[in-house]
């Protein structure tokens, strides 16, 4: 009996081992969009797969992805982050009782769902996220550095140096592991000078765009503070064809060359004609044209004239002769 009691007791313990992996994958969500490479811990991440409890997801210097938990909570993962499912408490089908997050590094957007705000916590190296219904962007920097942007609602981020309070939209809080921490106040393009990453808050500044609702919110005037969009280099080659395609200039200059060819047929024309004429034409003796067969006739008259003068001296000469004899 003890033999089977052990082997009962053995086969149990297999079994309780072996669910409870499976109670600790539990899915908490799922990816709905995804670019370039996000993996979990299974592997690569691709929409539709399902997200756990205690998994870390990573994207690639390029990578996104956008996920979306069971209380409706959106969390974008933008390029070279890293972030730990850490806490996930199930209150009913449409809100949990405990959700929290760990981000290591990288660049976020968070979107509250329909939990309370008190269920929400979001852990960086600098300090903690409180969200009250809110909606907002934060980056973590390799040394710890983090900043958070509220968007919508409110939000506060406590340290080791305090705590400060996000209440209007647009406001921006800095803060170090050291626990030196800015005041809340507009977010303007220095702080990517800050924060010593020309690629931070890229949801900001439009280096990466998100797809549905989350994707609408943002802004902040911080479009303009794109240095980031020198590496695609579209603009310029957009406007360097430009002063290409512009060549009225020298289509222009063409039909003005003609032009002065145009007169000169008509102005040589016209004295050919004339020389050609006159060198068979008619002239009166004042030179117009018109006479020359006139002329002519004349001349013919004036030579007859002559001939008849000739053959009369010739019979007077032959007259007196006769006479004389």
């Amino acid at each position: 009996m003890r033999g089977w009691r052990s082997v009962s007791v053995a086969m149990l313990c297999i079994a309780l081992s072996g669910a409870w992996p499976a109670l600790a994958a539990e899915p908490v969500g799922q990816a709905v969009v995804i670019k370039t490479q996000v993996t979990g811990q299974s592997g690569p991440i691709e929409v539709d797969t399902r997200v756990h409890r205690n998994e870390r997801i990573k994207t690639s210097q390029s990578g996104l992805g956008q996920f979306v938990f069971r209380d409706g909570t959106k969390l974008a993962v933008g390029w070279g982050s890293s972030v730990v499912i850490d806490k996930y408490v199930f209150d009913d089908s449409q809100s949990v009782k405990k959700l929290t997050i760990r981000a290591a590094k990288g660049t976020f957007r968070w979107v509250s769902g329909n939990s309370n705000s008190s269920a929400y916590q979001i852990l960086t190296p600098a300090g903690t996220i409180g969200v009250r219904g809110t909606a907002f962007d934060f980056y973590v920097g390799p040394d710890g550095t983090t900043a958070v942007v509220l968007l919508n609602g409110a939000a506060s981020f406590c340290g080791p140096g305090g705590c400060r309070q996000l209440q209007q939209r647009c406001d921006c809080v800095v803060a170090k592991p050291n626990g030196d921490m800015s005041a809340a106040r507009r977010v303007d393009p220095s702080i990517l000078a800050t924060l010593g990453n020309q690629r931070a808050l890229p949801f900001l500044s439009g280096n990466q765009r998100l797809a549905g609702g989350i994707g609408m919110l943002g802004g902040c005037n911080m479009a303009s503070a794109a240095p980031e969009r020198k590496d695609r280099m579209r603009p310029p080659p957009a406007v360097a064809p430009a002063p290409q395609r512009q060549d009225p200039p020298q289509r222009q200059a063409e039909p003005q060359k003609e032009r002065p060819n145009k007169p000169d047929k008509p102005h040589h024309d016209k004295p050919d004609r004339p020389d050609k004429h006159d060198g068979h034409g008619r002239h009166d003796d004042d030179g117009k044209p018109g006479n020359h067969g006139l002329d002519h006739r004349g001349h013919e008259r004036h030579h007859d004239r002559d001939r008849d003068h000739d053959n009369d001296r010739n019979r007077d000469r032959g007259h007196n002769f006769n006479r004389g004899r």
